[in-house]
């Protein structure tokens, strides 16, 4: 069974929402989660919460890498904090996946100074799932790469063409390229030139099909399984999404809260149909974003994470350890040996958008 490393001291309201997330998981489903923070605080918390004699393994890290640290130096000087000694234990065999809503691009550099990259690789990418009028879109990058190279794009292509395959059950996935058009001249030159790479993929290829470019609202109306973006563009729309999902069902109460009984009641009647709503838009059902192309499973969390997220997020890295995401990731990337033509930069790159 796979071991979980959970960074217990990232979230704006840790080492609480971590602790009851991780109890939560282990009662649930039984699996193996080892809790890294301050060890008087996590067993604390777990006396609180009558979990004392649960099957969670307690590792002491003295230090915490908070959002205001420059990830990469942060990664270096701060050797004993939660984050790094999570990767730490990925790294030497004793866990199979590192969850953490920490800052996140402290989990990029750790990704990449103690995992590395997968083979052939470039540059990683934080994912995420947008709900669809056809069911689920994955998103990438969502912040890792501000500036990346044409060629890292279109690698983006194929690492989220797994990730739809895997975890949205998409057997053949439908890739476009995020653009504010769908003619070829629209777009900027990266967005050009990606398309250019990513168009030498032959029509009958099995993993994926891709589609060209798609606009903003293409994505929600389900027409693709995985849209390519840059880190700083896929950023702003996500927080844009969880913004505008978060003030329209705000709106929604406003309006009916001001009508009169007729609405209310009509209200009430819908109740069910607003909860599956919001629990469609709802970051935390999907628990956290992974990190694709280092060698090793990795979830971000928002920082504002809940215990329902962070118990997702356990049983999302436990599902990829299982299905073993980074073989199915290796063996995609080889497959498509054309789009990862560009030599590896010597440094770990551009921080992540926390």
């Amino acid at each position: 069974m796979p071991r979980i490393a959970v960074d217990a001291m990232g979230s704006d309201a840790a080492p609480r929402v971590e602790v009851e997330g991780v109890v939560a998981a282990v009662r649930a489903r039984g699996i193996e989660v080892v809790l890294v923070g301050d060890e008087a605080r996590l067993r604390a918390e777990l006396k609180a919460l009558g979990a004392e004699g649960a099957p969670i393994v307690v590792r002491h890290a003295p230090d915490v890498i908070t959002m205001h640290d420059a990830p990469s130096m942060a990664v270096k000087q701060k050797k004993k904090s939660s984050m790094r000694v999570c990767f730490d234990l990925v790294k030497s065999g004793e866990a199979d996946a590192v969850v953490s809503a920490g800052n996140s691009g402290a989990m990029m550099a750790c990704g990449l100074f103690v995992l590395g990259r997968l083979p052939g690789v470039e540059r990683p990418a934080i994912v995420t799932t947008f709900p669809t009028r056809a069911g689920e879109c994955a998103l990438l990058d969502m912040g890792a790469n501000v500036d990346p190279k044409p060629a890292v794009l279109a690698q983006f292509g194929v690492l989220g063409s797994v990730y739809a395959r895997l975890l949205h059950g998409k057997k053949r996935p439908k890739v476009g390229l995020l653009s504010n058009g769908s003619e070829e001249h629209k777009g900027t030159p990266l967005t050009r030139e990606a398309h250019q790479i990513l168009a030498r993929i032959p029509a009958g290829n099995p993993d994926f099909s891709y589609v060209g470019y798609v606009e903003g609202r293409d994505i929600f109306e389900g027409q693709v399984d995985v849209v390519v973006t840059d880190g700083f563009t896929g950023n702003v729309l996500l927080k844009c999404v969880e913004g505008a999902a978060e003030t329209m069902l705000g709106i929604v109460k406003e309006e009916v809260s001001r009508s009169g009984i007729l609405a209310k009641i009509g209200a009430a009647l819908m109740t069910g149909a607003l909860k599956r709503l919001r629990k469609r838009t709802d970051y935390a059902e999907h628990g956290g974003a992974p990190l694709l192309g280092v060698d090793g499973i990795a979830l971000i969390c928002h920082g504002g994470s809940n215990v329902t997220a962070m118990q997702n997020a356990v049983y999302v890295a436990d599902r990829f350890a299982q299905i073993g995401l980074g073989k199915e990731l290796s063996a995609a990337v080889a497959r498509h040996g054309f789009l990862m033509d560009t030599a590896p930069t010597s440094a770990p790159g551009a921080e992540a958008i926390s």
